[in-house]
């Protein structure tokens, strides 16, 4: 039986994928990696949701986990998302990740046909069967239009290679319903940075995080405040957080994550279509939340003085 190592608590940063004049911006994308494992992140989410996973080409995404695999150099995990709604396809992304140097698959649940809960189980199932690799489940019902029903993650605790949750309802109730021996066999995280703090103070684990593109010394410092006892601290914070969340969801969150890249790192803030520009308005607010968060952050190369 495939016995996996758990994975740490913490921040883990759901990464953008920089774009320039139409290609794959590795060189970018090596800069906010390097940024984010100075900022103190537990781990890196490649082709995730916020990586416009969509809109790459085999040879783009392959590209993109290479770079952030070599840039890491083991100095944190790298989980690549494999998820799609079909589940060989899933296999089959999953299996590259591995040969690719993942630490583990970060999976989101079938999309788009709907499937009843045994349809979900086998899915997962059939996963775990053909890849000795770990496996986190992402359940964001809002985007893929079903929802892990309570009997339904005790099955999946059942299966050696899931070893987490993640959960982007946003509603910290849930983690309140969930079987005491799913808890103990599973690491379960926050989808959702808004709520990401109260998600912790009800038995988390740590987030799975878009802002953290933007902000990841805010969001890991918030984490370790908690994790510590310094509840003041966390609240501070998360306090300080608000006017970035507000920002990130006035429009496409990603659209908002790569402007204030553009800002930070200087990537370009380059989408592809669907997805389109920030407008005037929304670049001003964003602007704005950046500014609140202070100059030291404004200056992410800048050392400790």
């Amino acid at each position: 039986m495939f016995l996996p190592r758990p994975l740490p608590d913490g921040t883990y940063v759901d990464l953008v994928t920089p774009f320039r004049n139409g290609d794959v911006d590795l060189v970018g994308l090596g800069a906010l990696v390097e940024w984010q494992i100075q900022s103190g992140v537990s781990g890196l989410v490649v082709c995730g949701e916020n990586g416009e996973t969509a809109n790459l080409t085999r040879a783009e995404r392959m590209q993109v986990i290479r770079r952030v695999v070599d840039v890491a150099n083991g100095t944190v995990p790298v989980l690549v998302g494999t998820g799609t709604n079909c589940t060989q396809t899933t296999v089959d992304f999953t299996l590259e990740a591995k040969a690719l140097g993942a630490t583990a698959a970060y999976v989101v649940t079938p999309y788009y046909n709907k499937p009843a809960q045994g349809g979900i189980y086998r899915h997962f199932q059939a996963v775990a069967e053909a890849v000795d690799l770990p496996l986190v489940v992402v359940n964001a019902p809002a985007r893929c239009a079903v929802d892990l029903q309570m009997p339904l993650l005790e099955r999946l605790a059942s299966l050696s290679s899931v070893i987490g949750l993640v959960d982007c309802t946003g509603d910290v109730t849930r983690l309140s319903q969930i079987p005491a021996s799913c808890h103990a066999r599973l690491r379960h995280y926050s989808g959702h940075d808004r709520t990401s703090l109260s998600f912790q103070l009800a038995g988390g684990q740590g987030s799975f995080s878009l802002a953290a593109n933007v902000a990841p010394r805010q969001m890991v410092s918030m984490h370790h405040a908690f994790r510590v006892g310094h509840f003041p601290a966390a609240r501070t914070f998360q306090d300080r957080l608000a006017p970035l969340f507000s920002a990130l969801e006035m429009e496409h969150p990603v659209v908002a994550a790569k402007q204030a890249l553009s800002i930070l790192l200087g990537t370009a803030p380059d989408v592809r279509l669907p997805l389109v520009p920030l407008d005037e308005p929304a670049c001003a607010v964003l602007k704005a939340a950046l500014t609140l968060l202070g100059d030291r952050h404004m200056r992410p190369w800048a050392k400790a003085s």
